[in-house]
């Protein structure tokens, strides 16, 4: 797996780390997050999926603000998270055929209508389908040369660099992942 710790720190630039990668590189990459995503919940119960862990830092300024302080459970992280990678994937697809973003591509199925780990496995193996067919929509010559600046601080990102973005978003909820099933297995205990 990328270090994507030191690019999220500043050590590594996106478009550093990014112009040295092929789709392929990033058909390997999604294979390597959605695998130690799946090894995190190896053991995952359904009662996990649902079990709410203590986050007293939990703070979620961009959703319902009534549930702004809620911790999430798993299968809200693994939603969101997914989401996340998938957006990426949507929108690096559009820059590598040529076309500008112009907006959002981001759909986040409701996660209270999640409560089994098949359901959880279901949508983690429905993400990589769709992460590999974006990318599979990539032409043979890319267009790399297009490019937007979603967040300055990664400064201008193109196909390869939008579609990391999406895997660095999903690698920092990694250690949320293992903290909620290390207080679901304690519970269980």
């Amino acid at each position: 797996m990328l270090d994507y710790t030191a690019i999220r720190a500043g050590q590594i630039t996106l478009p550093s780390i990014s112009a040295t990668l092929t789709p392929l590189d990033l058909h390997h990459q999604t294979d390597i997050m959605l695998d130690t995503i799946e090894a995190i919940i190896a053991d995952a119960t359904d009662a996990d999926v649902i079990f709410t862990p203590l986050d007293p830092q939990a703070n979620d300024t961009f959703g319902n603000a009534a549930d702004a302080n809620i911790a999430w459970n798993l299968g809200h992280v693994v939603l969101h998270a997914a989401a996340s990678s998938e957006e990426g994937a949507a929108l690096a697809c559009e820059m590598a055929r040529g076309i500008a973003p112009t907006g959002r591509s981001r759909f986040e199925p409701d996660w209270q209508t999640i409560t089994t780990i098949h359901q959880v496995r279901e949508r983690l193996a429905e993400s990589r389908h769709m992460r590999h067919a974006l990318l599979n929509a990539w032409p043979f010559t890319p267009h790399l040369e297009v490019s937007y600046e979603p967040i300055p601080a990664y400064g201008p990102l193109n196909a390869t660099s939008r579609f990391l973005l999406g895997l660095i978003h999903e690698a920092s909820h990694l250690d949320q992942l293992r903290e909620i099933m290390r207080q679901a297995r304690a519970a269980r205990a």
